[in-house]
């Protein structure tokens, strides 16, 4: 609206002009300020006369004052944005242009912040103003207004922060909370495509920590993003089957990667997370992440990697710095710089550099080559070989590109001239180094045989019988730790610089080789004036004349001390194995012997009237897996019957004499009439002052023959087993917690009522324990084993281990009673 439209204020009238070409509008949208109720001392039964009254008062005032302040904070920077708009396009003072700004937005009966979001869209016209005008298009004013002043806040947040974390920050608080979304993650592009998260919002340190780096070729939502160049929007994690950054948080919720880009250069990517499914969006919620993905790539063209990531930071260099690298390459090199149209469009690469390396396949000069754009020079390089794709690719995405024996053609004289090559493209900051190798055979395979002789260090040497000329080559001499300019070693001295012990086997070799004019090959010491030894291997041949005499002798010496001292070490090694193997097996036999003697397979049937018991003992199939399991059916003194089974944790002759003293702990304590939950008590006790800090589980039980009943009670053992008629159920549980974890213990005591043809089963985990199946699986199995029982209780129990399910390898132990 024009100024003559508006009605004249007396400051206007004294000089101050209004803002041509902007119209103030009535918006809905409200400054958001995070202020709530004040808390009432006297609400909480506090008098606000009393000190914790006046102190809770002045900390609400105080609060209050913080959010005021935040919230002018946040829209400051637009603010005065504004007025410097108003100061350019009024040719005012700043003082008069708040003034003015301060009449227009009365007048419009909106907040200064709207007004001032207002005034830079319209002054702008840039990509969030496109974004608005969208929002205006789909919805009301107050969409429209809303939208403008988040972006316009983020964008202000984003350009004050100091570093990518306070712009990850700014836009979850300020625009993407207002779509919904729970988080944001901003990736930078590293130059080897490596991925680091250089900021997040709304993910848990733990989590961000975790994924603060990504290495090239890992698959993951963000590097969709990269990598297909699109925003990529999944309505749900779940579908994706890609790992991401709080991927447990946020399961079933949608994800948003938009790679972060300008003037045709990636730099990273902007992810945005939500809680719940995500619908298709609007297209102006698109453009409106679009616009945000490229507010962060102009944060991310600085961003340096932290030190203590463990990650080099990013080489930022110039052309110039480039230029002085492909200078010291040893092959052809190309600097391209990007080359864009008047819109800002990356349309092709300018040659900035030509090192002195450089070869044309036709031939061309560096001169004409070197200022030319890409597609000038080698017009080609679009078709079949795709060497500009290549080269924009990169320069994109920073991922670099190697390729072996690729065609590359130039146009010479509008004659197509091809030469295969080996192609190297990588981004150096804001410049693409383009390498590449002409294939040479000859030069190859001697660049081939050289690093051979390097790597496996080898020096060859050429000697001349006849003129005594000897040639070595440069590992020679130093395999020798003698100077290049040194005088070589004839063959005939080499006793001399040889161990002592070594000079029958030199011997032999000149002899063979000199005087029967054979090859031969000796392994020796050498001893270098440095005073250090090597291992060497020599191996040469003589070179005949017509008539048989020797002219040259050629060959090789191999240095061969690492593999020699391997050798020792190897056989070092080896007799320690073996050593220690044997005092394994021996360990193993004498464990084998002990459990053996203690724990039975079988054990005599106890004649009790009414009462029929059978146990088994299941050793395991692997020695070294020997462990402490144990059982023990004993009649007492008075008349009752203790059952039991446990378990010690851990194998080996540890475990196995542990076991014997608990066992015959427990036989002794029974002794006592005690209890079976005070014989638990007082067998952790044992357990835990053991030497080692043995923990173990046991079952224990009293059974009455004359009651027909059993006491029993537990130290974090499975319960027995009761079959009755066709059905089989665990007893159910009592309290008692492992043996041996703590000084002292109680254990909960519980008692079951038998009847005739009543089964009971103690056994260990041996029995049932699966690596792939919970305990409560493995159970179930058993409780369906046991329902169809046999006639006797022993073929019952062969019954039980032949078709146990158990894939751990553990010993087994187990106790039955069944009443007559």
């Amino acid at each position: 609206m024009s100024t003559s439209e508006e009605p004249r204020e007396p400051a206007a009238e004294q000089g101050e002009p209004a803002a041509a070409g902007l119209r103030p509008e009535p918006s809905a949208y409200a400054a958001a300020s995070a202020t709530g109720d004040p808390a009432h001392p006297e609400a909480a039964g506090v008098s606000p006369t009393s000190p914790v009254g006046r102190l809770a008062a002045t900390v609400e005032r105080l609060r209050r004052e913080v959010r005021t302040a935040q919230a002018e904070a946040e829209g400051r920077a637009l603010i005065e944005l504004a007025k410097g708009i108003l100061v350019e396009r009024l040719g005012c003072g700043p003082a008069q242009a708040a003034r003015q700004l301060a009449r227009l937005t009365e007048q419009a009966n909106v907040t200064p912040l709207e007004f001032a979001v207002e005034v830079i869209n319209q002054a702008a016209r840039d990509r969030v103003s496109e974004v608005t005008d969208a929002f205006l298009a789909a919805a009301g004013a107050a969409e429209r207004e809303s939208a403008a002043v988040r972006l316009r806040a983020a964008e202000s947040g984003a350009l004050a922060a100091d570093d990518t974390q306070a712009v990850a920050d700014s836009l979850l608080e300020h625009a993407l909370r207002p779509l919904g979304a729970v988080a944001v993650a901003v990736w930078a592009a590293g130059a080897d495509g490596s991925l680091t998260l250089a900021g997040s919002a709304g993910f848990s340190p733990a989590e961000a920590a975790r994924w603060r780096y990504v290495p090239p070729e890992v698959a993951t939502v963000a590097r969709r993003g990269l990598t297909e160049r699109t925003g990529q929007w999944f309505a749900s994690l779940a579908d994706t089957g890609l790992p991401t950054v709080g991927r447990h948080m946020h399961p079933e919720g949608g994800r948003v990667a938009v790679p972060a880009g300008t003037g045709g250069r990636i730099h990273g990517v902007l992810e945005i997370a939500w809680s719940q499914r995500l619908e298709p969006q609007p297209p102006q919620v698109v453009r409106q992440v679009e616009a945000l993905a490229e507010l962060c790539a102009h944060t991310l063209e600085t961003y340096t990697p932290r030190q203590d990531l463990g990650q080099e930071p990013r080489v930022l260099p110039d052309a110039a710095e480039l230029m002085d690298l492909a200078d010291g390459l040893h092959d052809p090199a190309l600097v391209l710089v990007p080359y864009v149209d008047g819109s800002g469009q990356l349309v092709d690469f300018r040659i900035q550099h030509v090192n002195n390396r450089f070869l044309d396949p036709g031939g061309r000069p560096r001169a004409v080559v070197s200022g030319a754009l890409l597609l000038e020079a080698f017009p080609m390089a679009v078709g079949k070989s795709e060497l500009f794709q290549r080269v924009e690719r990169v320069y994109a995405t920073g991922e670099p590109f190697r390729a072996h024996r690729m065609h590359l053609t130039a146009l010479v004289d509008q004659v197509p001239l091809s030469a295969v090559a080996d192609i190297s493209i990588s981004r150096h900051g804001n410049s693409v180094l383009l390498i590449w190798r002409i294939e040479d055979e000859t030069a190859r395979l001697a660049s081939l045989l050289q690093h051979a002789q390097r790597l496996g260090r080898i020096g060859g040497f050429e000697e001349n019988l006849l003129t005594a000329e000897i040639t070595w080559n440069d590992q020679l001499f130093d395999l020798y730790g003698r100077p290049p300019s040194s005088t070589p070693v004839p063959l005939e001295e080499l006793p001399a610089h040889a161990h002592p012990d070594d000079a029958v086997a030199i011997g032999r070799f000149l002899r063979t080789l000199l005087h029967h004019r054979r090859p031969a090959s000796a392994a020796f010491r050498l001893q270098r004036p440095d005073g250090v030894t090597r291992h060497i291997r020599l191996v040469a041949e003589p070179v005949l004349d017509t008539d048989g005499r020797p002219l040259l002798v050629r060959g090789a010496y191999q240095d061969i001390s690492a593999q020699h001292w391997t050798e020792v070490a190897l056989a070092a090694t080896r007799d320690q194995l073996a050593h220690t193997e044997q005092q394994a097996t021996e360990r193993n036999r004498l464990t084998l012997q002990l459990q053996h003697a203690i724990m039975p397979p079988t054990q005599a049937p106890l004649k009790v009237p009414g009462l029929e018991i059978a146990v088994r003992y299941r050793p395991a199939e692997t020695e070294q897996l020997v462990g402490g399991d144990w059982y023990d059916s004993v009649v007492l003194p008075s008349g009752l019957v203790l059952l039991c089974v446990g378990d010690v944790a851990g194998h080996g002759i540890e475990a196995a004499t542990s076991m014997v003293v608990l066992r015959n702990a427990l036989r002794g304590l029974a002794v006592t009439g005690a209890g079976p939950g005070q014989l638990l008590s007082w067998l952790n006790i044992v357990a835990h002052h053991l030497t080692g800090a043995v923990t173990a589980t046991a079952v224990c039980g009293l059974y009455d023959p004359a009651r027909r009943t059993l006491r029993w009670a537990r130290g974090g053992h499975l319960p027995p087993v009761l079959v009755r008629g066709p059905e089989a159920a665990p007893l159910p549980l009592v309290k008692g917690m492992l043996l041996g974890a703590v000084p002292e213990a109680v254990y909960e005591e519980a008692e079951v009522a038998l009847a005739a043809e009543d089964t009971l089963l103690m056994y260990t985990d041996g029995l049932i324990e699966r690596r792939d199946r919970s305990v409560e699986e493995s159970l179930t199995h058993l409780l369906t084993t046991v329902r169809t029982a046999p006639k006797t209780l022993d073929q019952q129990l062969d019954r039980l281990l032949t078709y146990s399910r158990s894939d751990t390898d553990d010993d087994t132990c187990l106790v039955g009673i069944r009443l007559g």
